[in-house]
């Protein structure tokens, strides 16, 4: 098995990570040759290597399911897609999108996201375009979820004419815009090339501005259930602060958060000084994540 080879010399560590329980009643031989025999088994091996954050293995258990002529079903890809996803494997998300199309099952709006987002997470902003195309052609209704995903995935790649046309795009069509739009647009201005002499000034203009956002675009149960905050969807900075400290992180901040990210990029003194007194006058103490940044 693919897998068992992948862990082949280190004790199994993946096998006894995933903690299933009928391990321990099956021989020893049994392992060596399998350790999933149906697609309930094979989801739980999925779910539990996303859960450890080992994406590297994802493909190796699909390729293992083949072999064994096992089907997946769609929940198994939302788990294959989903830890691509987490884990900025565009190429295996790809993969897996193009083995469920075989099989005859279309993607659906939240798998879209997903993918629209590894797009966003490896910097490939045209990709991200060509995937909200697609949605189109396949009649998948985009959602304020897709067209955040979309505006952050362009911010990554510095596309401001992109995110900007975006923000236009939402608002015409009735789509408040939240603090995860806000975000985008710190991004995009941020990683914006070249960079100009007022970058700082309008990053701190955008705190402002975001001051009246809206909570209109919620999280979606199919994100609820594979374990994927907003922040990891949107490529948020504070993403890997949620996952370990469990929401430790302010999420009221989550502008300050990616402002106080981006100034620290810039290596701007003056305005970090300027966005920890607007913190102040707004009556909010800066959080772990925010003191880090302004003493990088």
């Amino acid at each position: 098995m693919q897998l068992l080879r992948s862990i082949n010399g280190h004790g199994r560590a993946v096998l006894r990570a995933v903690g299933r329980r009928y391990y321990a009643a099956q021989t020893e031989e049994y392992l060596k040759r399998n350790y999933a025999a149906n697609v309930a088994e094979y989801n739980t091996v999925v779910s539990s290597l996303n859960a450890q954050r080992r994406y590297t293995l994802l493909r190796d258990a699909y390729d293992d399911m083949m072999l064994d002529g096992v089907q997946p079903t769609r929940d198994t890809f939302h788990s294959l897609i989903a830890g691509t996803m987490k884990g900025a494997r565009m190429e295996d998300a790809f993969f897996f999108r193009d083995e469920m199309k075989a099989m005859g099952l279309l993607p659906d709006l939240a798998l879209y996201n997903y993918l629209v987002s590894t797009c966003g997470k490896c910097k490939n902003s045209e990709q991200a375009i060509r995937i909200l195309e697609e949605m189109k052609i396949n009649e998948v209704k985009p959602t304020g979820q897709t067209y955040i995903c979309l505006l952050n995935a362009c911010a990554a790649t510095g596309s401001l004419d992109r995110v900007l046309a975006i923000v236009r795009d939402m608002t015409a069509a009735g789509l408040g815009l939240n603090k995860f739009c806000y975000a985008g647009l710190i991004a995009a201005h941020k990683n914006k090339k070249p960079l100009t002499d007022d970058t700082a000034t309008k990053i701190i203009e955008l705190i402002e501005q975001s001051k009246g956002w809206s909570e209109a675009t919620g999280n979606m149960p199919e994100n609820v259930m594979m374990g994927v905050s907003l922040e990891e969807l949107y490529n948020i900075p504070t993403a890997e602060y949620v996952h370990r400290r469990g929401g430790f992180v302010d999420r009221r901040l989550t502008v300050y958060h990616v402002a106080s990210h981006a100034l620290a990029d810039l290596h701007n003194v003056e305005k970090m000084e300027t966005l920890l007194k607007m913190l102040q006058s707004d009556n909010y103490q800066p959080d772990v994540f925010i003191t880090i940044q302004a003493m990088r």
